[in-house]
């Protein structure tokens, strides 16, 4: 592949801590994108706001306020693995769809693609600007944007199973499944929103494991351990 966007799930960063950063884990996804880069690829990344704030577990705060600090940690999140990318000598930008201060870039997908063609991981901070849309939907939003090939899905489980494979051992994983059957199976990969843009279009995405050898590396050269989302 030639451009893809990375979506990494912010517990999986947090490790064994379940918040925060887990710095040796960051390094790693540093030395694999690093690598994928000098296959050739050029990498974008969305990275989710969980291992700082879940919102929607707050009944006390305005959907609103929650949803802005959530688009925050996203940023906090980016400002981080973006300082451990370039500590790995891998140049970055963080790109926001609303101001930061000195912190961050505008959006642009003109810049953003860029930027890529530089060498350069653009960080894709602060979801979609707006509240009631998540980090899934800035995702896909993102990628569509930036005409990537694929969505490549980091995440702390190792692809998409038909139950909760942390409350149900007999849940069988899939090797392959379509976005609808996603929704229809209410398997909750994706949120509805980003699971629709994704059909509409035809935006295709790999789920694996972040914690797996050298998962991002092979999941950027099409070798997948986890579930293919065809559209």
């Amino acid at each position: 592949m030639k451009r893809v966007l990375l979506k990494l799930s912010g517990e999986a960063l947090a490790g064994e801590k379940k918040t925060g950063f887990d710095e040796s884990t960051v390094k790693s996804v540093a030395g694999q994108v690093k690598k994928v880069i000098e296959g050739g690829c050029e990498v974008a990344i969305v990275i989710g706001g969980g291992n700082f704030w879940r919102g929607r577990s707050s009944e006390a705060i305005d959907r609103t306020k929650a949803d802005q600090i959530g688009m925050l940690a996203t940023v906090m999140n980016c400002i981080y693995v973006s300082e451990i990318f370039r500590s790995a000598g891998i140049p970055t930008e963080i790109m926001t769809p609303f101001s930061v201060g000195a912190f961050t870039e505008l959006f642009s997908k003109d810049r953003a693609t860029e930027a890529m063609k530089e060498g350069k991981v653009v960080f894709l901070a602060g979801g979609t600007g707006h509240p009631y849309f998540s980090t899934d939907t800035a995702t896909v939003l993102r990628a569509i944007e930036i005409e990537a090939e694929m969505i490549l899905l980091a995440k702390s489980v190792d692809g998409v199973y038909d139950s909760d494979p942390k409350t149900n051992p007999e849940a069988r994983k899939y090797s392959e499944i379509s976005i609808k059957d996603i929704v229809s199976g209410g398997l909750g990969v994706v949120d509805g929103t980003a699971a629709i843009l994704a059909m509409e279009n035809k935006m295709p995405m790999l789920v694996f494991g972040l914690n797996e050898k050298d998962s991002i590396v092979n999941a950027a050269n099409g070798i997948i351990n986890g579930t293919r989302v065809t559209v």
